[in-house]
């Protein structure tokens, strides 16, 4: 099986489905409040860059990147295809986007994921590439749904 990573058409039905249902599934289980997905609108947004990982030509995950400044970047959006979970798409992605920022002149990763327990997989994923837990960061604010992880590039 080759993962192939490029980055992503948001005109493209499946990745548009695959962006909806990922801000669907944020918002059907935590509050409004608490949901940092971006919406399509957000994924359109000149400073984040969205790919896809395609399985056979098929759509099976989406991740995306925002520049927070020319040295940080935050991890958005990142799901799986139902179709595919367990098949190593979400860790392919992150590592291509590790690779980005760095080539991009990055110093440092952050993100926001839930803290509960169906985020588990979540940060098991970003903590065996290297993530840490750090207080909120930019415009976050602490929130006991939300844990924040950084790491350095």
């Amino acid at each position: 099986m080759t993962i192939a990573i490029r980055p992503a058409d948001l005109d493209e039905p499946a990745t548009r489905a695959l962006a909806e249902l990922h801000l669907a599934g944020m918002l059907a289980g935590t509050p409004a409040e608490s949901v940092h997905a971006l919406d399509l609108a957000g994924l359109r947004d000149p400073s984040v860059t969205v790919w896809a990982a395609r399985i056979d030509d098929e759509v099976a995950g989406i991740g995306a990147l925002k520049v927070l400044d020319a040295e940080r970047g935050e991890l958005k959006s990142f799901r799986t295809a139902p179709a595919h979970l367990g098949r190593g798409v979400a860790r392919a992605l992150l590592r291509h986007i590790i690779a980005e920022a760095g080539a991009r002149g990055m110093t440092s990763l952050w993100l926001e994921t839930g803290s509960d327990a169906a985020f588990l997989p979540a940060r098991r994923l970003y903590g065996g590439e290297g993530f840490v837990t750090c207080a909120p960061f930019d415009d976050y604010r602490p929130d006991p749904l939300s844990t924040f992880m950084t790491r350095a590039l």
